[in-house]
């Protein structure tokens, strides 16, 4: 029997990198999947190589009403939630003194606002027993230079993980996290960087990891499937390190 059998996953950010090799795993696993992002062929992409009925929506988590969106098409199709991961985000790293209100004002709408506002609109289809997965990141545990945008970012969505899990548990909801260290996902081409900068950036930041190497989302993926399903059935309120022992070690 999969894991997740019968259940209804919803994933933001589904259409590339850990959300993509994430609705992969669900489905693996015997899930209805629904995933969204801001691109509509990317998400048809997507929907080929998860394979089986994916129901794609086209939704950008920064504007509200896109999340009621996404929320009314899950509504209609399943009437229901059983996991959601709250994995959309987006990563650009600056220095401080170079970084504009513009930047700021879409790493805040889309990694936390987008976060809270998808919680908040999900919840009426979220039943006793259902499962919340935030994407955190192991920046928000160490002092990456550039880093303090997405950095704080990604800390307020830990915090909201942790008091979200106090606040629905009386509902019979698990709310967790899981915390990339450095994966290779097409976020490292999204940087603002050229591809020789971001290459160099991947190679430095291997070589600061206790393994020795970047990680893959497959291997997030795993540790999302481990929070969706009744394996992690004692555990709330944790942030699940997937880092290759960078914020351990």
């Amino acid at each position: 029997m999969n894991r997740l059998d019968g259940k209804v996953a919803v994933i933001t950010g589904g259409n590339s990198g850990i959300g993509l090799a994430t609705a992969v795993e669900f489905a693996r696993e015997g899930a209805s999947v629904v995933i969204s992002g801001r691109d509509s062929k990317t998400l048809e992409s997507a929907a080929k190589q998860i394979g089986g009925d994916v129901l794609t929506v086209v939704s950008d988590v920064s504007r509200v009403a896109d999340i009621d969106k996404l929320i009314a098409a899950v509504n209609k199709k399943y009437g229901r939630i059983d996991v959601l991961f709250v994995n959309a985000g987006v990563a650009k790293f600056a220095p401080i003194e170079t970084f504009t209100e513009a930047q700021f004002d879409e790493m805040v709408n889309i990694n936390f606002k987008g976060a809270f506002f998808t919680v908040q609109k999900a919840l009426p289809l979220l039943k006793k027993g259902a499962s919340v997965i935030f994407t955190t990141s192991v920046a928000n545990e160490i002092g990456m230079a550039t880093s303090a945008v997405y950095a704080g970012t990604k800390a307020a969505v830990r915090s909201l993980a942790r008091t979200l899990s106090g606040e629905l548990i009386a509902k019979g909801i698990r709310v967790n996290a899981v915390s990339p260290g450095p994966i290779q996902t097409p976020i490292f081409g999204r940087m603002g960087m050229s591809a020789e900068q971001a290459s160099d950036m991947a190679k430095n930041i291997a070589a600061q990891v206790p393994l020795g190497r970047i990680g893959t989302s497959e291997e997030v993926a795993r540790t999302a499937v481990f929070l969706a399903s009744s394996d992690s059935s004692f555990t709330v309120g944790a942030e699940i390190p997937v880092d290759g022992g960078l914020s351990q070690l």
